[in-house]
């Protein structure tokens, strides 16, 4: 079955150049359109999409409300977030309501299939780009200031720090000495451990409980 998708975007140009790329894809459909995020939480709600490529600034509601809604029905539709770099403050706000990851709006054709493909199968879609511009805005305290989880061992906190970093698996491993692998699992505990859905909400949960906090 084709991937259902909905762009909720108020520039007709923006949706008209989404809806070229991803109509000459195999597998992805796009089955409506919305101006503004009160028409998107309609549109989701009557068809029930398997994706949404969520603008943020919108009149009547902005896409961080109408991301809330359609996430709180808990249809299981998934949000991407589009997003520019004025406005990084946006991207914790939509975190925390939900999305499942961000695309720039200037992404290449090719970034623009792939958000919709990996967020639909369930995984977060972290952007390089977006992810170090916006955690280059915050510093890790010093480890006498932050706070161990108690169902956290030593180890997996440290790989929770270098994830709210933005650190990749790869540069996890460099950073604490071990192989890629082994990275993986402590992830993976991490996130079972903390009730996280993915490695998107870790850096949200850090940044909530003083991990990471503003500055720097």
């Amino acid at each position: 079955m084709s991937l259902r998708v909905v762009l909720a975007d108020d520039q007709d140009l923006v949706r008209a150049g989404f809806r070229v790329i991803l109509g000459t894809e195999p597998g992805i459909e796009v089955v409506g359109e919305a101006g503004d995020g009160a028409e998107a939480v309609d549109l989701v709600s009557r068809l029930r999409p398997d994706v949404v490529l969520m603008d943020v600034q919108m009149p009547r509601m902005d896409g961080l409300e109408a991301t809330r809604q359609i996430l709180s029905a808990g249809r299981g539709t998934r949000v991407v977030i589009l997003t520019t770099f004025d406005r990084e403050d946006y991207l914790f706000e939509a975190l925390q309501a939900g999305a499942s990851g961000f695309l720039l709006k200037n992404a290449s054709p090719e970034d623009l299939v792939e958000s919709v493909r990996v967020v639909a199968r369930g995984d977060a879609l972290l952007s390089p780009e977006v992810t170090r511009r916006v955690i280059a805005r915050f510093s890790a305290v010093s480890k006498q200031e932050r706070t161990r989880p108690p169902s956290l061992t030593d180890r997996e906190f440290e790989v929770l720090v270098e994830l709210a970093k933005g650190a990749s698996n790869a540069e996890i491993a460099s950073a604490l000495f071990l192989g890629e692998t082994t990275v993986k699992t402590h992830v993976s505990r991490v996130l079972a451990k903390l009730g996280l859905r993915d490695r998107t909400h870790a850096v949200v949960f850090a940044y909530e409980q003083g991990i990471v906090t503003p500055g720097g």
